[in-house]
């Protein structure tokens, strides 16, 4: 009688318990099989069904300028604040995100640094077809939606926007992304700390961010670190042009090497050959025995050199001044001082914003300097290192390890991230560096450092001819080739000093970064010449 208590599946004797779960699984597959057919046919018939919202939604046609739809009341998505309880607005952005469910969609528009939820639910204005449209639009798109800025009873955490949301009228594509990114803004914009909150270890590495450029701009935090690049000129002119600064161009097609060495790039120039400059140097100089008494320049400095380091690149933007003086150098050195430390307090006052930007993806440590900057002499800095055990000469140029303890143990004694290092040694400076009168070893030359590495190298220029000739040939330079620079100063030269600064350099300690190429738009190193 075993047939009475077993039953027989697949050839296999099935207990009377394992039937029943066997044929109620059966049909729970049968109906979940029915509930899927019944969406589809009601999904098929929701698509052919007449669309109530035809016309407001779609790709829109190549903006060609045809049209000036002057009309359109288009308000930036940090200003939507103003426009609750109002009419409607239009609003231009990118789809950050998007998630169509059921009868909804939730899409969250960017803007440059600023976002804001959006949604769509079917209704007398908006159809099935339009949810599924929107839900459908690639991220990164372009699109321009009319809509109702509504407050919200508890805040958006996912947007900066947080108080409110758009409820969605219009929508329309103006430039369509490709489906497949080569990277995520999402994943771009992680927070690069130890422990990720959310469990998710998605990086994206350096090469892969500088070959997809364009996209990795648009991150949140670089965003303001270009804002805040863009504040640091700003700030650098408006300081020096308070101070009767005036600002001037200078070649960056030169007949020699500016700085006399062989670092430097070649180029065709029609039968012969040119350098890129790699430095505003001479020119500045030339610009002070013209007259022009205090001079400044931003521009493209070259430097050919095969460094592949996190501080080094082959194009860089130079943030160089020139000034004449009366007596010393150090009214010269003085106003520069005096100008990172205005530049200091205006980012710190005129761009928190930005700064706060960057510090939610990295670790950003607020930038402390005293007011006026400490001035140390080199000596004091080379006994600063010997008292920590550094073995080191007192002629000998400081390493970049050196440069970074001495940084830090400036930091610890005196509580700041800037200073000033004076009196470099003779040996080590370029040959139109004026000699210290009272000490032969020395120069009347100085470096600036911030967080513990050179932002600034400077000195007194050798303004009378035949002291620079000597010290040229001193150097083993062909003074042929600078003869155009040598004889600027036979007519009545002031003295004067100066001294040219990385701006991305700047950026990078400021913030305390760890690779100049997230200061650099589009940085140019020995292995990268694109994009």
């Amino acid at each position: 009688m075993v047939e009475d208590k077993e039953n027989v599946e697949n050839g296999e004797q099935v207990s009377k318990k394992g039937a029943k779960k066997l044929a109620k699984a059966a049909k729970k597959a049968e109906q979940k099989a029915e509930t899927a057919s019944a969406v589809a046919a009601n999904n098929a018939a929701g698509d052919s069904a007449e669309d109530h919202a035809s016309g407001r939604y779609g790709l829109s046609e190549m903006i060609q300028s045809k049209d000036k739809r002057s009309e359109r009341n288009f308000v930036p998505v940090s200003e939507l604040s103003g426009q609750v309880g109002k009419g409607l607005v239009w609003v231009r952005g990118r789809v950050h995100t998007s998630r169509a469910k059921g009868k909804q969609c939730f899409l969250i528009l960017r803007q440059q640094s600023s976002t804001v939820q959006c949604i769509l639910a079917v209704g007398d204005v908006i159809s099935k077809q339009m949810v599924k449209f929107a839900g459908n639009i690639p991220k990164e798109s372009i699109v321009d939606i009319q809509a109702k800025a509504v407050a919200v009873s508890s805040k958006i955490e996912s947007c900066t926007e947080q108080s409110l949301e758009l409820a969605v009228e219009q929508i329309f594509v103006i430039s369509q992304a490709k489906a497949q990114l080569p990277l995520q803004i999402e994943d771009a914009s992680r927070p690069e700390t130890a422990d990720d909150a959310e469990g998710l270890n998605i990086r994206v590495n350096q090469d892969t961010r500088l070959d997809n450029r364009v996209l990795d701009l648009r991150t949140p935090a670089n965003q303001a670190i270009f804002r805040l690049e863009a504040g640091v000129c700003r700030l650098f002119r408006d300081i020096l042009t308070e101070q009767g600064f005036t600002e001037i161009h200078t070649p960056k097609i030169i007949s020699a090497a500016s700085e006399g060495g062989a670092n430097v790039f070649t180029v065709s120039y029609f039968k012969d050959s040119a350098y890129l400059a790699q430095s505003p140097q001479l020119y500045k100089q030339m610009a002070i025995a013209a007259d022009f008494d205090k001079v400044y320049t931003v521009g493209a400095v070259f430097r050919a050199e095969d460094s592949n380091t996190h501080r080094h690149l082959t194009e860089f933007v130079g943030l160089d001044l020139e000034m004449a003086f009366k007596y010393h150098y150090h009214e010269v050195l003085h106003t520069i001082g005096n100008t990172f430390t205005a530049i200091f307090k205006g980012l710190r006052d005129k761009y928190a914003r930005e700064i706060e930007s960057v510090g939610q993806q990295y670790k950003v440590d607020a930038f402390k300097f005293l007011e006026p900057p400490l001035i140390l002499q080199f000596a004091d800095g080379v006994a600063m290192l010997r008292e920590a055990g550094v073995e080191t000469g007192d002629e000998e140029d400081l390493s970049t390890p050196n440069e970074k303890l001495l940084g830090r143990l400036v930091k610890a004694k005196y509580d700041t991230d800037f200073y000033i290092l004076d009196k470099f040694p003779l040996a080590i400076r370029p040959f139109y560096t004026m000699p210290d009168p009272n000490n032969p070893i020395y120069s009347n030359s100085y470096d600036m450092f911030m967080r513990g590495e050179e932002i600034l190298s400077g000195a007194q220029r050798i303004h009378d001819p035949e002291y620079l000739m000597e010290r040229a040939k001193h150097h083993g330079i062909d003074t042929s080739k600078i003869a155009a620079y040598i004889e600027s100063f036979r007519y009545g030269c002031p003295p004067h000093a100066g001294g040219g600064i990385g701006m991305e350099r700047v950026v990078m300690l400021y913030l305390g970064l760890d690779n100049i190429r997230k200061t650099s738009m589009f940085p140019r190193d020995p292995k990268r010449l694109t994009p």
